[in-house]
């Protein structure tokens, strides 16, 4: 319709440059790219100077991801208009969202001289700013363009032409980076820190960022110490007034005798003051009127640390596990104590950890209705109150030290307390949380522990609990959370999938939290799930680019100018993240797996993808690990808890993991360009043609694979065990013992003896029959990986379902290598065929009715042949299971543990429908990407 309009208009008005750039936008929108751009071309060329084609063309080339070509529209209008200031502007913008920080800088001041305004001038000094932290060469920053903005700067000063607080703001970042912190701490503390408003104590904080730089800290120690006289709960003054203490401490520094103390006056540069001084806190927050946490942590954090250093001076302030215990009756009913007793619980001995759970729970005022019964809260504070003590006694390690009975007991009693806390929670809404969640969360972290005691009944519990929760809690995300982690460690993708969706991830969460989802879609079999989820994934990473332009753009408008240097660092962590180069090679797999069939659709795949075996554009250096590892909650002790060493781990395994899966791809992409372009020993033409350095590329690259594997088997001798709620391991352990490994390094080999029969011709006998061999060998291999695959996916053992998702794993795993074998296979049969028709033509000439074949065309006959017969059967045995899990009755199962209530079965049967369900539907598009290729090796006959 609209582009019916344009038309309607240029008929009337030919030269109507807006009307054409609003077809172009019409044509863009419509998918018809090229057209669209040569119609802007045309426009752009004629260099218009009207605003509404300048705006519409800006609009069409950010839609065209060509933001480049807007300098170039408003530098010719700038040209043609020299004095307008909103052209100057959006030129300045046009080269702040390609990063053209020179042309910025020039263009600014261009702008200033036109319309002598503030703005433009420190938009300029931003961009000599950004010139230096964009510089590779550290000493060409702080020599030219740094001190160059400081210059720029203390002119506007010496002329008293500050006005804003931005501009403050910005001199003190140039100071900051020239480490000239005594003069960043004289503008601070000067006339020019008065604009200093907008952010509270904007100003006290950046005195004493620059004390810490210039180790003055008997002025830290004072300032804190004032900053804490005002405001006594604010926790970064206390950690900065401990620090300034010990190292006065340290320092044996004394206050001069007669003089002040410090700029900022009176220090504490002893034990004895610190601890006064934390009483005389206590002592205030007594008078207040609202009860304050701070100096009571502190008092405990003091404590800490001079334990830390080995001081007797603890004694005076008390005993922790006293002090903590009138916190909890102080603060128990809020959400806050457990983390914030979580911190200083190893003041505790361990002989004392029951002693001191049993005390904290003899002041909660619970309720037992009959003498047996458990004790319930009568209302929300004893909950939350008894909570909190739950939630210690997790952390403190009472519930890992007991019995699988014992822990089913309190499995028993937190349920009943969970159900019993629902009452407190009618009237809440559907978004809020039901205040007994944690309760149930708790009763599924035992019952996690008893899964991996090997109790497999347990799972199954946590999933049925987990499912009730969430229906009594529909927005509480570590539900979710939970049952994504373990339906994927089962094997069920399924119901993840709308888990993960009903999270609703905002932005970087699909970056943080993405992983949950993106590991486990392929590798379970549900290809279009896995499409869908890598797709959600890409689109966030690749708006990053364009919305960081936007964010940069409006911190110039507004003056933000400290928050630029933010928001590139920002879009640099994205590009370089881990996640993102994990999610785009396994979603080119994904789409070669899906779409290319034989070796023509291969290529136009490849072409597609901008695939190239010669590039890598990952940023193997800089990978950077954005995952958040910690976003399920956990209480387990430090000793069980995730680890910085489970990190650096699990981003070496990944980073291993990546490194395969990028060269398979590689590799893959380079199968087409090994198209028979060749003529048999013509080594010039070879040469001419490129082709002899493509199998270098290949060579070189299945050297790097290689490696990359044996540095990859080499990880997982070291058989780590993340905790359970960790970080997910990869499937690189999967990969190498089933056999996957062995057979698609092997099919890369093949394609490099291929390449040497096709040109040296078939005069070889000794590459014939190790072709021969190759082909031999890789049957049987694949035939092992088919074995690996048989089993059944879900059994019913002694009353119990057990899931073998490894089986599954198995099954995508050899769905990826007869792919490949089929690619490698196409491309032999492009280097065969020439051959068979040379032949069949001496024949004919010859008349002689037996020219001998040479052996190679039988040996690619029957491997042809052993490959249709063996994917066939793979198909039968899917067809088999496909039979079994329709068939298998989950609601006859038997329950042995009696622990189910009546509502509890009723989640128990969901649960196990779901993962039927989910193995069903797996299994289904296993089997129909398997006849996809059965088809495709019938029609490979030379």
């Amino acid at each position: 319709m609209a582009i019916q309009q344009a038309d309607k208009l240029l008929k009337k008005h030919k030269d109507l440059h807006c009307a054409k750039v609003l077809k172009a936008i019409g044509l863009q929108r419509t998918g018809k790219q090229d057209e669209a751009y040569a119609l802007a071309q045309e426009v752009a060329a004629l260099e218009p100077t009207d605003d509404n084609s300048l705006q519409a063309l800006t609009i069409l080339y950010r839609e065209m991801h060509r933001p480049e070509l807007v300098t170039k529209l408003y530098e010719a209008a700038v040209k043609k208009v020299p004095n307008s200031e909103e052209y100057h502007s959006h030129l300045f913008m046009a080269y702040a969202r390609v990063g053209e920080y020179k042309k910025m800088q020039q263009a600014g001041m261009a702008l200033y001289k036109i319309v002598p305004k503030n703005p433009y001038y420190f938009w300029s000094v931003m961009s000599l700013i950004m010139q230096s932290i964009s510089a590779q060469d550290e000493n060409l920053s702080k020599t030219m363009f740094l001190p160059l903005a400081e210059r720029m700067v203390e002119k506007m000063v010496k002329e008293d032409k500050i006005e804003a607080e931005a501009e403050v703001e910005l001199y003190y970042m140039i100071l900051e980076r020239l480490e000239k912190y005594k003069e960043a701490l004289d503008v601070v503390r000067g006339k020019l820190g008065e604009k200093l408003t907008s952010e509270l104590q904007s100003r006290e904080n950046k005195c004493m960022a620059m004390y810490k730089k210039l180790h003055r800290w008997p002025e830290c120690n004072a300032l804190a110490r004032r900053l804490l006289l005002k405001n006594s709960d604010d926790w970064q003054f206390y950690i900065t007034y401990f620090d300034s203490v010990f190292q006065l401490i340290d320092e044996s520094w004394t206050p001069p005798a007669e003089e002040e103390h410090s700029l900022e006056g009176e220090v504490h540069c002893s034990i004895e003051q610190a601890v006064n001084f934390i009483e005389e806190r206590i002592t205030e927050e007594s008078k207040s009127s609202r009860p304050l946490r701070g100096p009571y942590l502190a008092k405990l954090e003091l404590i800490r640390r001079l334990r830390h250093r080995g001081c007797n001076d603890e004694y005076k302030l008390g005993d922790p596990e006293e002090l903590m215990f009138q916190y909890f009756k102080k603060f128990g009913d809020k959400p806050c104590c457990f983390t914030d007793l979580k911190v200083f619980v190893d003041l505790l001995p361990p002989s004392q950890y029951t002693k001191f759970i049993r005390q904290l729970l003899d002041v909660i005022p619970l309720a037992a209705a009959a003498e047996n019964e458990v004790a319930l809260p009568g209302d929300i504070k004893a909950l939350q109150q008894h909570l909190c003590v739950v939630q210690l006694s997790r952390l403190l390690g009472i519930y890992h030290a007991m019995e699988k009975k014992q822990k089913l007991a309190v499995v028993r009693e937190l349920m009943l307390r969970y159900r019993h806390g629902l009452e407190f929670g009618k009237s809440c809404l559907k978004t809020e949380l039901q205040f007994s969640d944690y309760y149930c969360l708790l009763a599924v972290h035992l019952l996690l522990d008893l899964w991996l005691e090997g109790e497999e009944a347990a799972v199954w519990q946590c999933l049925t609990l987990l499912e009730e929760g969430l229906s009594h809690s529909p927005s509480n995300a570590q539900f979710k959370l939970l049952l994504i982690r373990i339906y994927c460690r089962l094997g069920a993708f399924e119901p993840v999938s709308e888990l993960y969706s009903s999270l609703d991830a905002k932005h970087i969460q699909h970056d943080t939290i993405g992983y949950l989802l993106t590991r486990y879609a392929g590798s379970l079999g549900h290809y279009a799930a896995a499409s869908q989820s890598c797709n959600f994934a890409l689109r966030f990473f690749h708006s990053n680019q364009k919305d960081t332009s936007e964010y940069i753009i409006q911190a110039y408008k507004y003056g933000a100018f400290e928050k630029i240097p933010e928001f590139i660092a920002f879009r640099n962590r994205l590009n370089s993240s881990l996640h993102f180069a994990q999610v785009r090679t396994e979603r080119m797999l994904l789409d070669l797996l899906l779409e290319a069939n034989i070796s023509t659709s291969l290529e136009e795949s490849i072409k597609s993808m901008n695939l190239s075996p010669e590039e890598d554009d990952i940023p193997w250096k800089d990978l950077r690990d954005n995952r958040d590892l910690t976003v399920l909650f956990s209480w387990d002790p430090k000793d069980r808890d995730i680890s910085e060493e489970h990190r650096k781990l699990s981003l070496e395994e990944e980073t291993l993991w990546l490194r395969i899966r990028s060269l398979t791809l590689r590799l893959v992409s380079g199968l087409p360009t090994l198209g028979h372009t060749i003529q048999p020993k013509n080594s010039e033409k070879t040469a001419e043609n490129g082709v002899s350095s493509k199998i270098d590329t290949i060579r070189a690259l299945l050297q790097q694979l290689e490696a990359a594997v044996d540095s990859g088997k080499k990880f997982l001798e070291q058989k780590i065990q993340y905790p359970v709620l960790g970080p997910p391991p990869t499937r690189m352990a999967g990969f190498f013992s089933n056999g996957s490994c062995q057979c698609q390094t092997s099919l890369f080999y093949l394609v490099s003896d291929i390449y040497e029969l096709d040109t040296n011709g078939l005069d070889s006998a000794e590459i014939q029959e190790r072709i021969g061999n190759s082909f031999k060998s890789l049957v049987e291999r694949l035939t092992d990986l088919f074995n690996k695959c048989k089993g059944d996916l879900i059994e019913v053992r002694d009353g119990t379902l057990k899931t073998h998702p490894n089986l599954l794993e198995n099954l995508v795993f050899f769905v990826e290598t007869i792919s490949i074998a089929l690619w490698v296979s196409s491309y032999c049969d492009s280097v065969l065929r020439p051959f068979k028709s040379n032949l069949q033509k001496k024949k004919k000439k010859k008349k002689e009715s037996s020219v001998a074949m040479p052996p190679v065309f039988t040996h690619f006959l029957d491997y042809v042949t052993e490959l249709q017969t063996l994917t066939s059967n793979v198909i039968d045995h899917i067809k088999g299971l496909e039979i079994i899990l329709t068939a298998l009755k989950l609601e006859e199962l038997s329950f042995k543990d009696t622990l189910l209530l009546q509502e509890e079965k009723k989640f128990t049967k969901t649960v196990q429908g779901k993962v039927q369900s989910s193995y069903h539907h797996s299994v289904q598009e296993i089997g129909e990407l398997l006849k996809k290729r059965l088809d495709t090796i019938k029609k490979l006959k030379i």
